[in-house]
Formats: structure tokens, sequence, C-alpha cells
């Protein structure tokens, strides 16, 4: 078991860590649509990529139209098991859409053994990610 702080010590040094191995500019929150924003995410059971869809319900339903109309080809072209959430809730209570591709493999941010899968996923699934935003920016834009 590991305290608060050494919790915090191997996270920080987690993405430190990955940084450092595939050092480059990713995308994230500056996708240039208000509300879309990408997302890593690892913790002690589970690690996964997203695309998050947030903002007011009207913006969201808009925006998932678009990205199911889409579905197909993101799945057929670039991440076959890609998940497709309308309706995610948060821990914090807020309901968002999110698409996310998960780690098949138990893993844990406190075990360092585990480390170089994660971040071996991370750097394939969202580039692909990416690809696939840059490659229809233009038919999710306003």
């Amino acid at each position: 078991m590991f305290s608060k702080e050494e919790s915090r010590q191997l996270r920080e040094l987690f993405w430190t860590s990955f940084g450092k191995s595939f050092p480059r500019k990713w995308l994230l929150y500056d996708t240039k649509i208000k509300g879309f924003s990408f997302k890593f995410h690892f913790d002690t059971k589970t690690a996964f990529v997203a695309l998050d869809v947030e903002e007011d319900l009207e913006h969201r339903i808009k925006y998932w139209g678009r990205l199911e109309s889409l579905k197909s080809i993101l799945k057929d072209d670039y991440l076959a098991n890609a998940i497709f959430e309308e309706e995610f809730l948060l821990d914090n209570g807020k309901e968002i859409s999110r698409i996310y591709v998960p780690l098949d493999e138990k893993v844990s941010i406190h075990n360092k053994n585990s480390w170089q899968t994660v971040m071996e996923f991370f750097n394939e699934n969202m580039s692909k990610f990416e690809s696939f935003f840059e490659d229809y920016e233009d038919i999710l834009k306003d």
C-alpha cells in the first residue's frame, strides 16, 4: 500500500518518464473545437485514451452526431476497439460523451513493471486518435 505522497510521486514520475520516452506535443485540449479534448488516463486499475465531448447538452448532441457518422471510419481505419458512450458519467457526477480505447491488460500506475506497456499503448493509440481527428477535423468543426 502506498501513502498519498508516495502515490503522487509515482504518478508524477510516470508522466515525466512518458514525456521523456515519447517527446512530442500531443493535441489534448488544443483541438480548436470548444468542449473537445483528448485525454490520457492511467490509475491503479486501468489505462485508456479518450476523446471527451463536454459543454451543454445541445453542443454535445450536435458533435456526437458528427462523431457517430464517422464511427465506422474510426473503427475500420484507426482504432478497431474504440468504445462510443454517448452518456458517460464522470466521478464528479458530470455527464459527458466519450470515445475511448482501453488497454486490455491489468495495469497499475503503482507498478513500474507495467509502465512501458502503458507508454507504448498511449503513444500508439493517441497517435491514431489524433490522426483520425486531423483527417476529419473539417467535418467535425462548424
